[in-house]
């Protein structure tokens, strides 16, 4: 991406109330096939931040541009989210995400990651310990997780609206599932969420065919995780999170776990503030 196109992101971020806004480089980095975009600001400790699903790396712009101030920090669209490009050959994120690393040649970070970022992160910190300083995982998915029938039967129902009634009829759906009702309710964040929604349903139709998965996953070797570990659920997050907050929590060596009150499953966007104090403490103790 040319420098222009990087100036007016970093503008971009300044007229939304950052202060002292950092030079953001932006670009697509290479993998199996074809390339993830990213974007990369700062200096210091590397952080990644992983978005959920349906969504892309801009529901981090608060958090980008604030950890810039002190840290290297990077953002990038999970493949078929954002601008990077829909899988067509069997991939892997672990994989996708070692070269993100090594194209920017960040030997270890720290991985924050929310839903689909979190379950990302914390297989990444199983099959790469030794690429990864802590991981904090906001209300995460988890690799071999048991889900419920009600939340099959929910994402099920999104995905038969999109190919019956058409894209915004998905979307309407999705912005109204227990997932995103809490965050919905924040006006000033609604907007957003619904473009983040409109811009990413191609994501409902993807391949997960193509998606390989780390085995065993993780669910079956939480034991296993050696790295810091903390969690953070929004109170009012849907009961099959809480339940896979609760396990981490219990089985992971050493894991922290932080629960917001009031916030749902977008915990950074919904309640930006104690967000950020949470990760702000955590990373001044990990960085040292």
């Amino acid at each position: 991406m040319s420098l222009i196109v990087s100036l007016a992101l970093a503008g971009l971020l300044a007229a939304s109330g950052a202060d002292d806004a950092v030079a953001i480089k932006s670009g697509f980095a290479p993998v199996a096939v074809p390339t993830l975009y990213y974007e990369s600001s700062g200096q210091g400790d590397a952080i990644v931040l992983i978005h959920g699903g349906q969504m892309d790396r801009r529901m981090w712009d608060r958090q980008f541009s604030t950890l810039a101030k002190e840290h290297q920090v990077v953002r990038y669209d999970v493949r078929g989210y954002g601008q990077s490009p829909a899988a067509i050959m069997p991939y892997s994120d672990d994989d996708d995400l070692v070269a993100l690393l090594d194209h920017l040649h960040v030997a270890k970070a720290h991985l924050v990651g929310l839903s689909l970022g979190g379950r990302i992160s914390l297989d990444f910190a199983l099959t790469h310990p030794e690429r990864v300083r802590s991981i904090v995982l906001v209300g995460p998915g988890m690799s071999g997780f048991d889900w419920s029938k009600e939340s099959q039967q929910s994402f099920m129902a999104v995905v038969n609206a999109i190919q019956r009634d058409g894209p915004q009829r998905a979307v309407e759906m999705w912005l109204k599932d227990p997932y995103m009702v809490p965050a919905m309710e924040h006006a000033d964040i609604a907007p957003r969420l619904r473009e983040l929604a409109t811009d990413n349903m191609r994501a409902w139709l993807s391949n997960d065919g193509l998606a390989r998965t780390i085995d065993p996953p993780a669910a079956k070797r939480l034991k296993s995780v050696r790295v810091p570990t903390l969690v953070i659920v929004g109170g009012r997050d849907v009961p099959d999170i809480q339940r896979i907050v609760e396990r981490i929590s219990r089985e992971v060596p050493g894991a922290k776990k932080v629960v917001i009150e009031g916030a749902g499953h977008i915990v950074n966007m919904e309640k930006p503030d104690d967000f950020d104090r949470v990760l702000s403490e955590w990373l001044s103790k990990k960085s040292r």
